[in-house]
């Protein structure tokens, strides 16, 4: 294989070999050329020739060159034009009245000197003239036996290059199959299944699907860059076809020429989002060790909540993130221009006119979590809804009522209403538990007071200190109404105690003879049974009945 490489590489290096042969080399014609032999030889001359042919002489300096460094020019300008394929009538004078020059094409090959003309008795124009004959000489050659050798010459080179990109196709059809069966042998063996949690991000299969298709694919860049490279440098052993080899490596050279020199012009940029990427990255690793220990206590600062924590660091890795995006924004590519700056507005707009509810949800889960009005877990009122909040995130907060039913509450929302927690007084005291009851102005204050006071005291999850009381709120047209109050420290079976008060209110109320007046009796009651339940109810032999009489009769 390194055989096969080395060949591609000689013979890449061919046209590179035959352009230079404008320097002087042992003669190759068998025919001879004509000789630019007007003029003496002088010490400050120096002969023209071109692939063994004295095409004519050049005397003196021209600027800062000798005169062998002019004839080494012309020589080597005249080899690059027979690389070329420029044809001889393409030669022309330039004359400007002041300084003549000798063209080919659209390149200049020599100028004519004021000892160049001196040294033949001519002037300029004649002097010119003759020297665009020589270089005219230089470029046709010797005629068919020219073109005989250059057609041998690129026939041996094209059949040299047919038998090696016939090699290197060969080798990639015998080693591409074994390459395929050796990553199949690979996966079966050793590729382990990629997985977060559950879900399987990457397994076996999907993982030799990847590296197949990526050893496909160099096959098919490799395949195409051989072919692409073989057919320029087959048109390039032949003079006819060469500048149209120069012109498929030019168009196909050009834009990676541009790609290259664009990558290396935005390394500087590369650099500076390099060291802000890492610095931005290394700083959220020490913020974050700092507010992790704060969460945990290991590190206290006064009148900062270890809950607060986990929330400002998110807070300060936004900034950091945001401010790092400010950073890097100058240095991406072509950030100033019309079309970036363009799509960077559209984004703006929309993220400005389809985020304000959001906005105001975030601004409100921020305000909160700084005002700390309920914690994860407690017991709190959000405007109508009672319920244990068990989700509190920088949009919505999330309650479990106790009927098991979860409400999603926008941030925003909770923010505009009035907030009870139930928890919080609960760690300060107790919470308050009250309940009312209307009795006849027929029993006396006292006796209420106590059956409510032994209804509390036999209710579970009532604090016994502080210890419940009775207020009597309101002296209504039939009844008077006594309000319970009774301290917990659970809120979170309000429910339930309530219940369990209201069961003991019934059952006290009953074992003192007390008849609870809700709903209020509007009718006489001489002869209507009491309303309280045996065993405590009153002989029925006992109440009075009414007398009926008829008023139409005897």
């Amino acid at each position: 294989m390194s055989t096969v490489f080395r060949l591609l590489a000689f013979l890449l290096s061919v046209p590179a070999l035959a352009g230079a042969q404008g320097a002087p080399t042992a003669p190759l014609d068998t025919i001879p050329a004509q000789v630019d032999s007007t003029g003496p030889l002088r010490p400050d001359s120096a002969a023209l020739v071109v692939r063994g042919d004295t095409l004519a002489y050049l005397y003196g300096r021209l600027g800062p060159f000798s005169v062998e460094e002019r004839v080494r020019g012309v020589a080597g300008r005249i080899g690059d034009l027979r690389f070329q394929g420029v044809r001889a009538d393409s030669v022309v004078v330039l004359d400007d009245g002041t300084r003549a020059e000798v063209w080919a094409g659209a390149a200049p090959v020599l100028s004519v000197t004021a000892d160049d003309t001196l040294a033949r008795g001519t002037g300029r124009s004649e002097t010119a003239e003759i020297l665009a004959d020589a270089v005219r000489r230089g470029l046709s050659g010797s005629g068919l036996t020219r073109s005989l050798r250059d057609l041998l010459l690129g026939t041996f080179w094209t059949l040299l290059a047919t038998g090696v990109l016939y090699r290197l196709l060969l080798f990639m059809n015998e080693r591409y199959p074994k390459l395929y069966h050796r990553i199949r042998d690979i996966q079966a063996d050793r590729v382990p299944v990629v997985r977060f949690q559950r879900l399987v991000l990457l397994s076996s299969e999907r993982i030799e699907a990847a590296v197949m298709f990526l050893a496909r694919a160099s096959r098919l860049v490799l395949t195409g860059l051989v072919l692409f490279l073989y057919f320029p440098l087959v048109f390039s052993f032949f003079p006819a076809t060469r500048v149209l080899a120069q012109r498929i490596m030019a168009l196909a050279m050009e834009p990676a020429r541009v790609a290259w020199w664009a990558v290396v012009g935005y390394l500087p940029n590369l650099f500076y989002i390099a060291v802000i990427l890492v610095l931005t990255y290394y700083g959220l690793k020490i913020v974050r060790m700092i507010f992790t220990a704060l969460g945990n206590g290991t590190i206290g600062i006064p009148g900062f909540y270890p809950d607060w924590a986990d929330p400002t660091f998110m807070l300060v890795r936004f900034l950091a993130v945001a401010f790092a995006v400010i950073l890097i924004w100058p240095y991406l590519p072509n950030s100033d221009s019309l079309a970036f700056k363009g799509v960077a507005g559209f984004l703006g707009l929309l993220l400005t006119f389809g985020s304000a509810g959001a906005v105001s949800n975030v601004v409100g889960g921020v305000v909160m979590i700084y005002m700390r009005p309920f914690q994860i877990g407690d017991r709190v009122k959000i405007a109508d809804t009672v319920g244990d909040v068990v989700e509190r995130g920088m949009l919505v907060t999330r309650l479990l009522t106790p009927k098991n039913v979860e409400v999603t509450i926008p941030n925003a929302m909770v923010l505009g209403s009035y907030i009870v927690n139930y928890s919080a007084t609960a760690r300060s005291g107790g919470v308050v538990l009250h309940t009312t009851v209307t009795i006849g102005y027929d029993v006396p204050w006292t006796a209420v007071h106590e059956a409510m006071k032994e209804a509390a005291r036999r209710t579970s999850d009532v604090l016994a200190d502080p210890e419940p009381f009775v207020l009597q709120t309101a002296l209504g047209d039939y009844a008077v109404s006594y309000e319970l109050n009774a301290h917990t420290d659970r809120p979170r079976r309000m429910p339930a105690i309530y219940s369990g008060l209201h069961q003991n209110i019934q059952d006290t109320f009953s074992e003192a003879g007390i008849e609870i007046l809700s709903p209020v009796y509007h009718s006489v009651r001489d002869g209507n049974r009491s309303t309280i339940p045996a065993p405590n109810t009153p002989d029925p032999a006992g109440d009075p009945a009414f007398r009926v009489r008829r008023v139409d009769g005897p």
